[in-house]
């Protein structure tokens, strides 16, 4: 080993967590096996890793955009590798792998959602309940109603990031909100119409500049709005739209009713406004990039009070590169349509 020992760098070392970033580690002999192990510890407790198994070149040197991975979580050269390849970890495991080895270097990197100066707001207006991003600047802005899945609860991960890209967003509670009596209350559009119009009257918002954003059961409830709503000025889907469909989902027909919904505004004369991308060997939750692929999980039914297995479909491999592709082309389509080349203005 040189004298002054492995160096392992990560740059940069701090940023949103659909950023590429680049691994690094100098000062190795030549030709040298090393394991690169990522290791993150969830919110709810729970220990996610992956590994690559690497041989530095003539200088000493492994860097992960550049040289293949040999085995491990990944293999191949795959510079985000060591994010979306992570899986969970079973306690028994981590007492016999990497946890209790030494490592020859470390270095600890921060991924976030949340961009400095973004504020976050809490969201209580009469019947609504949410949370609004707002980002710097005195804007206005365009913004985005974000409808995620139907898991329940108050999901804020999406509309963060988009908030770190320049939109406002509200992150919409709309599954298993109760009443005053303790009963499960069923939303229908006049609770998603008052969110839309909270979002234009907003000081910080551009009024025609709003967008509805679904997640697995926000589709259909964004499709609804925008198909049957006169109150947003979108009935009839008059508006441009963006369908993301994962050929292996198994838990929702996707490319079946990615089809059906092709066929009809193509019958209405409004095939134009329709983009649709699909993925081959991608799952139900395609989500921001480099996030792990989740095949499938537990899932909370609300009515039931009970927990059930659901499964989500994808391969690791095409569901990451599905990821990466949509939001890049996710972020693009709102800046088509949202900003107008009025980015600049929105930040003065």
């Amino acid at each position: 080993m040189a004298e002054e020992g492995p160096v392992l760098s990560i740059q940069p070392l701090s940023c949103l967590v659909d950023e590429k970033t680049e691994v690094e580690v100098k000062l190795l002999p030549a030709d040298y096996k090393i394991t690169l192990h990522a290791l993150i510890h969830s919110e709810d407790g729970v220990d996610w890793e992956a590994f690559g198994r690497y041989t530095s070149d003539s200088s000493g040197t492994v860097k992960v955009s550049r040289d293949k991975s040999l085995g491990g979580t990944f293999e191949g050269v795959e510079a985000m590798g060591l994010l979306w390849s992570m899986r969970p970890v079973p306690e028994r495991h981590l007492a016999k792998g990497f946890k209790h080895r030494t490592p020859l270097t470390t270095a600890t990197a921060e991924r976030w959602y949340l961009a400095p100066e973004v504020q976050r707001v809490e969201v209580t207006k009469g019947e609504i309940k949410g949370t609004l991003f707002i980002p710097p600047g005195s804007g206005p802005f365009p913004a985005v109603l974000d409808l995620w899945g139907g898991q329940g609860g108050r999901v804020e991960y999406c509309s963060a990031l988009l908030a770190s890209h320049g939109y406002v967003s509200l992150a919409l509670e709309y599954v298993g909100l109760q009443n005053s009596a303790g009963q499960l209350q069923h939303m229908d559009n006049t609770y998603f119409e008052t969110a839309f119009t909270f979002l234009q009257k907003h000081p910080k918002v551009r009024p025609d500049r709003v967008a509805v954003m679904g997640m697995s059961f926000g589709v259909p409830v964004m499709l609804s709005l925008a198909a049957y709503s006169e109150f947003v000025k979108m009935g009839e889907i008059k508006c441009p739209i963006l369908l993301i469909a994962g050929e292996d989902d198994q838990n929702w027909p996707a490319p079946e009713a990615a089809a059906d919904i092709k066929k009809m505004m193509e019958e209405a004369g409004n095939s134009h406004l329709l983009t649709v991308l699909s993925y081959p060997g991608t799952g139900h939750l395609i989500e921001p990039p480099y996030r792990p692929h989740v095949r499938f999980s537990d899932f909370k039914l609300l009515e039931a009070k009970t927990k059930v297995v659901v499964l989500w479909g994808g391969e690791t491999i095409p569901h990451s590169r599905a990821q990466e592709e949509s939001w890049q082309k996710t972020l693009a389509f709102l800046e088509e349509h949202l900003y107008d080349n009025s980015r600049e203005d929105a930040h003065c």
